[in-house]
């Protein structure tokens, strides 16, 4: 069996000042500590290396049980990580809170109780923690019965329930829309575009619900977000990008008024700023989506976004959203020269960076080089995503992948090994729940390109293939294809004769 590298990540991901911390914090107990020289040593590697530690360590007792040591390590670590950042969030300044209301509570000094609880309940108003403010809620009727007790009658516990009912309301509310956000979440992550009718109607149930289409329907600012998030998430879905951008902006709108909850939910924020982008890049507002793009990155330095995974979301989002600018704009060969700069990034983030935001920077890369006319170097980073073999992962990037492969290899005159490709893509695509008329064209064009040598013959195939696909273009879905591919162009640079950079820069 594999060693498992969950402490190993663990350990690559703490910070600087994190690991002092540890540090410090594990000095201050006796004895001789074996977890320490554990942890310097998986510090020191590069990649997971059980057997490494094994040798190092043979002439050591505690080797011969290290399954244990390294779950004794793991455990002391996240204890350490509590401590260390008990102070940063809200919900852990609150999970504190209640824990001294109880220790209070229990050695019977009510009065003192109170008083935190009264502070912690208007902190838990201002953020809209109402799971924590049910919980202070339930301290707070205990502690008004034992003022009672004591012949003290300032409080109204009726008033108190009225408002614990309204708290589990919101909260409901919440959950609510949170069950709703999941469910078009899974549409998109699983399938990107809704690619057939089945998933239309999904989407269709989702945006009409009333939760989502009716009006003032949602308690609070925090379900406000998530309402106006999912409606935008519907729109994109189905590439009303127009409608998607207003609804992501409205998102974007209640978090800045909402500074507190913005704060708290730094991911949503990127996220939405991150949607509000492609948006823009997809109108073709590419001035717009790159000011808004160097406003993303500029979020890195605030207090709220330095967390390491919002780090990495603002590296993902940041690179994928300004690769496909490049593209929009034909300015491949500057594109170019930020890959070394990527490349970097997704090594130093390498366990972080999950695998959609894995593929779509492979894709991005290939397809700039693809630009570029490097098609050897093109090859190697689309065939990074097509050996993986995905099942359920987006499968749009995955479909079209396939069908880049095809111009790929087209372009590198593979044609032996073509003719092969093309029938295993179309019996690939066939497979799947779709109904996007584009890629069964592009592998008819590719078919009747690969059993023509002559030059004229192929420049009437390349006239007719553009004159079919900006006819087919006139429906809304079938544009899809131009977010990865931008056939267009491609086939332009074929009839002009010119380079596919040339052709996408005369196109804009």
């Amino acid at each position: 069996m594999k060693p498992s590298t969950e402490l190993f990540n663990l350990i690559q991901s703490l910070s600087k000042s994190e690991k002092r911390f540890f540090k410090l914090s594990s000095s201050l107990q006796d004895g001789e500590k074996n977890y320490l020289k554990l942890f310097d040593a998986i510090e020191k590697q590069k990649e997971y290396d059980e057997q490494e530690i094994k040798e190092l360590f043979k002439n050591e007792k505690f080797i011969n049980h290290l399954p244990s040591e390294k779950n004794h390590l793991y455990k002391l670590i996240l204890k350490s990580l509590r401590g260390y950042h008990s102070d940063n969030s809200i919900s852990s300044i609150l999970k504190q809170e209640l824990k001294n209301i109880e220790i209070l509570y229990k050695k019977a000094l009510y009065k003192e109780g109170f008083k935190i609880l009264k502070r912690s309940k208007k902190t838990a108003v201002n953020h809209e923690k109402f799971y924590y403010l049910f919980e202070l809620i339930s301290w707070e009727k205990l502690l008004i019965e034992e003022a009672y007790e004591q012949g003290e009658f300032n409080e109204d516990l009726d008033q108190l329930i009225n408002e614990e009912i309204t708290v589990i309301e919101k909260l409901r509310n919440l959950a609510e829309y949170h069950i709703i956000y999941s469910k078009i979440n899974y549409i998109f992550r699983s399938g990107g575009f809704t690619r057939s009718d089945k998933e239309r109607l999904q989407v269709d149930e989702i945006a009409n619900n009333h939760l989502i289409k009716g009006k003032n329907t949602a308690l609070s600012s925090r379900a406000a977000s998530i309402c106006y998030y999912i409606q935008g998430f519907c729109n994109a879905t189905k590439r009303d990008f127009n409608t998607a951008l207003s609804k992501f902006q409205r998102t974007k709108d209640i978090l800045d008024n909402n500074p507190l909850i913005k704060n708290d939910l730094p991911w949503r924020y990127v996220r939405t700023i991150g949607n509000i982008i492609n948006c823009h890049i997809e109108a073709n507002n590419l001035v717009q989506a790159q000011e808004l793009l160097n406003n993303l990155n500029d979020l890195k330095n605030q207090k709220s976004f330095k967390s390491l995974d919002i780090k990495v979301k603002i590296f993902t989002i940041y690179n994928n959203a300004q690769l496909v600018i490049y593209e929009k704009q034909g300015d491949f060969q500057k594109g170019l020269k930020r890959i070394n700069e990527m490349e970097i990034g997704i090594s130093n983030f390498q366990y972080k960076l999950n695998k959609e935001q894995t593929i779509q920077f492979y894709y991005r890369i290939s397809y700039l080089y693809f630009g570029a006319g490097l098609y050897k170097d093109a090859l190697k980073w689309v065939n990074k995503i097509l050996n993986d073999n995905e099942q359920i992962l987006r499968q749009d990037i995955y479909s079209f992948a396939k069908l880049f492969n095809l111009i790929l290899h087209y372009e590198l005159n593979n044609y032996d090994l073509l003719d092969y490709i093309i029938k295993s893509t179309s019996r690939y695509l066939k497979k799947t729940e779709k109904n996007y008329q584009s890629e069964q064209v592009l592998i008819k064009y590719l078919k009747q390109l690969t059993r023509t040598n002559n030059e004229s013959d192929k420049k009437a195939i390349y006239m007719q293939a553009k004159e079919e696909f900006e006819l087919l273009f006139s429906l809304k879905k079938e544009k899809i294809i131009l977010q990865f591919i931008d056939v267009i162009s491609w086939l332009t640079s074929k009839i002009e004769n010119c380079s596919f950079e040339t052709a996408v820069k005369s196109r804009l």
